[in-house]
């Protein structure tokens, strides 16, 4: 019992961000190394699958992307229309990031970076200062301001707030589940390490497709606000 709570104890200590390395006076954390790796296998994933793209009935490799495009699509096409279309970069690049990084954690000895505040407060941020960028080119800045006006002149702090709040539920939201979802794994692994984690694994696969799923979808419905309207 006192070896399982000492297990118990280094739970934590697995899951947090440490430092690795310095770059100069810059230290360079686990969850940076662990997203470069992630980077770098997608990165030749892409790679491999896009290399003979031909036009035409499309064949093996091509039919999974296309697929995926597909589907990306069909998220987009109910908020925003066909000429959402022009987002794909944006959503299909957040969707399959996301999905790998909480998926890494299968991987032995890697921690998700999902786990870690600081990125997915990185994503959040990035992607509501691009959802506003694309607004503006999308609108003008003069149309764009003033949607902080509507549907009355005198909500504009509550629309300032919820645009503050958007990048904050977006961070949460991903860390607490993905982290949670660890910790509870790594928690039964320990106390029971043969056939019950096996569920509890299954629902971890589902819970890191679930999770980029609902950020790309959140993406989706902050761009169809701010280039429709509220």
């Amino acid at each position: 019992m006192e070896e399982k709570m000492q297990e118990l104890n280094r739970v934590t200590e697995h899951i947090s961000s440490h430092t690795v390395f310095h770059i100069g006076p810059i230290p360079v954390s686990s969850t940076v190394v662990h997203t470069w790796y992630i980077m770098a296998f997608i990165f030749i994933v892409v790679f491999i699958l896009t290399r003979r793209l031909r036009s035409g009935a499309p064949r093996g490799a091509q039919n999974l992307l296309e697929m995926y495009v597909e589907f990306i699509y069909g998220l987009m096409e109910p908020a925003l229309g066909k000429e959402g279309r022009r987002y794909l970069p944006l959503v299909g690049t957040l969707f399959i990031f996301i999905l790998f990084l909480n998926y890494s954690g299968f991987v032995p000895n890697m921690v998700p970076p999902t786990t870690d505040l600081s990125t997915t407060a990185g994503f959040a941020i990035a992607t509501i200062i691009a959802v506003h960028a694309l607004a503006i080119h999308e609108k003008g800045i003069k149309h764009y301001l003033a949607h902080y006006f509507q549907p009355f002149w005198f909500l504009f702090p509550l629309n300032i707030i919820e645009e503050l709040v958007k990048p904050f539920s977006l961070a949460v939201r991903l860390f607490g589940n993905i982290f949670g979802g660890k910790m509870v794994f790594s928690i039964i692994f320990i106390l029971v390490p043969f056939l019950v984690p096996t569920p509890v694994m299954l629902l971890e696969v589902l819970m890191g497709a679930i999770q980029a799923f609902v950020f790309s979808l959140l993406t989706i419905t902050y761009l169809s606000m701010l280039s429709k309207g509220h």
